[in-house]
């Protein structure tokens, strides 16, 4: 009779302890809702696939999910699921997140400098997390960038191996505009450098002084005080 009430006991813990596991499913539920929901911006159609937890924690009352900050939302990726309550633990689960869409791709070899045209790229469908994260996905705004070295057919193309196209020429007049708080000047110099737009370049003014500013579009630059 003993034994029987410790065989009992012992099932009946044994169910409690069960039935006090949390359900792998659903943390895998709401990792994969966090994640459709953070890719919602995405430039594609997104898919999650997230791979539940081998390991038992006790049940949780609050889930939440989450992401290291600057974590890619792309590719073969790791997301954490946290339990706010009754208990705190973390738990950190393996992901995919595909995101099918649209990225240039070079239509034949690109050599080093190479203006690019609007001939020279086609836009193919792909898996984007499997690609580079810098890989471009609008040829319109690439028309003009030069590439800064070879670039093999097929490639997919990315702004890592582009220059932007140049805006401001050596030894053109160049329009300054001088920006402090509160006032904004323009002035006249003379760029001593070619430079892309968004690049650091020297001008030289009518007076003789030597400036820094960051060229802009129509041979101008802004220089902050």
């Amino acid at each position: 009779m003993k034994r029987f009430f410790c065989l009992l006991l012992t099932l009946a813990w044994a169910g409690s302890a069960q039935a006090a596991s949390q359900d792998p499913a659903a943390l895998r539920a709401a990792a994969e809702r966090f994640l459709l929901a953070q890719a919602a911006g995405q430039p594609g159609k997104v898919s999650v696939a997230v791979t539940p937890p081998r390991a038992e924690f006790p049940a949780c009352a609050a889930l939440q999910p989450f992401q290291m900050p600057g974590a890619r939302l792309a590719g073969r990726i790791t997301v954490g699921v946290r339990c706010l309550s009754p208990s705190a633990w973390t738990v950190y689960l393996p992901a995919t997140v595909k995101v099918i869409g649209s990225y240039v791709a070079t239509v034949q070899p690109l050599p080093p400098n190479r203006v690019l045209a609007a001939g020279d790229l086609v836009l193919r469908e792909g898996d984007l997390g499997q690609l580079p994260a810098d890989v471009a996905t609008d040829i319109d705004a690439l028309v003009g960038y030069r590439t800064v070295s070879g670039v093999a057919a097929g490639a997919p193309l990315r702004s890592r191996l582009l220059k932007a196209p140049l805006v401001v020429q050596q030894g053109q007049p160049t329009r300054l505009v001088l920006i402090g708080p509160g006032f904004t000047v323009q002035s006249e110099g003379q760029a001593l450098a070619n430079a892309g737009r968004g690049d650091r370049v020297r001008i030289k003014t009518p007076s003789g002084q030597v400036v820094s500013g960051i060229a802009q579009d129509g041979q101008q630059v802004e220089v902050a005080f």
